[in-house]
């Protein structure tokens, strides 16, 4: 809806596909357990996970894990033009490519853990998301980390809302049954490898006549 709305520092200084996925690689090398798949994502799992937000009435997106910014940029240009963006990585160098390279004013990028994120809206000036999306391998977090992620985020989405994670495990399924009040699961096979998707929602109810 708002196709090229981000601006890249210079025609240059884009990020290339090439470029992209060498930064990818070597922060794959160094975190390997931070980082769920040594190739960044497809394009149709970007689709496929960003198919069902309703942008319209979107107004925070939050990220979590954001990487060389893959979801980033197709979530920025099919953003509202009043909405915000909130990216967080616990990786510096993430968090330093994509704020080199991305210069829109919905983007917020903050370094720091996905366990935060009531903070991080919070200092953003909001009390609730729309929608929050995860590519954090959860298999691979620190016992209680995973559940504490879903806890806050389930507490921080607001009726209605939902949290969407790809991951290459079906691990995180029984953490989001735990928070969610259902929860979806496909596979997008046209990706490498073949990705688990996942879309934790939150029961939009209706209110109680008076």
């Amino acid at each position: 809806m708002n196709k090229n709305r981000f601006l890249a520092r210079g025609r240059d200084g884009s990020a290339t596909f090439l470029s992209q996925w060498s930064m990818f690689f070597r922060q794959f090398v160094k975190h390997p357990g931070m980082i769920g798949s040594i190739i960044p994502s497809s394009s149709m799992l970007v689709d496929s996970m960003l198919s069902g937000v309703d942008w319209q009435r979107t107004r925070l997106f939050v990220e979590f894990g954001p990487g060389v910014g893959t979801f980033t940029r197709t979530i920025l240009d099919r953003m509202h033009p009043d909405a915000t963006l909130i990216a967080i990585d616990l990786n510096l160098d993430f968090v330093a490519w994509l704020e080199a390279r991305i210069a829109d004013p919905r983007l917020r990028v903050v370094h720091g853990s996905a366990a935060d994120v009531r903070r991080f809206i919070a200092e953003a000036g909001h009390r609730q998301a729309d929608y929050i999306l995860s590519g954090i391998p959860f298999s691979t977090l620190p016992d209680g980390v995973g559940d504490a992620i879903c806890a806050e985020t389930r507490a921080v989405l607001r009726p209605g809302g939902e949290f969407l994670v790809y991951q290459y495990s079906a691990y995180v399924r029984r953490l989001l049954s735990a928070q969610f009040d259902d929860v979806v699961e496909n596979v997008e096979w046209r990706n490498i490898p073949p990705c688990r998707t996942f879309r934790g929602l939150v029961t939009e109810r209706l209110a109680q006549a008076a």
